[in-house]
């Protein structure tokens, strides 16, 4: 299940589209740049999110392990 810093960096990444796409349509160099930024933030804030639901599912698992062992 997504955490909420995967879900805000997909919809930076969905907005920066939009924003790019319509700065080529209208000749907009300014807009289109931050389009292309806003979905590059966008893709690091997802992936730090997916990094810390990786590691606390790691953390989980090892825990459970270690709890059947004991």
């Amino acid at each position: 299940m997504w955490n909420k810093a995967e879900i805000k960096g997909k919809g930076k990444q969905i907005e920066g589209a939009i924003k790019n796409k319509a700065g080529k349509l209208i000749g907009n160099p300014k807009l289109e740049a931050k389009g292309k930024a806003e979905r590059v933030a966008g893709n690091i804030q997802e992936k730090v999110g997916k990094a810390r639901r990786k590691t606390g599912e790691a953390v989980v698992t090892a825990a459970k392990a270690i709890a059947g062992k004991l």
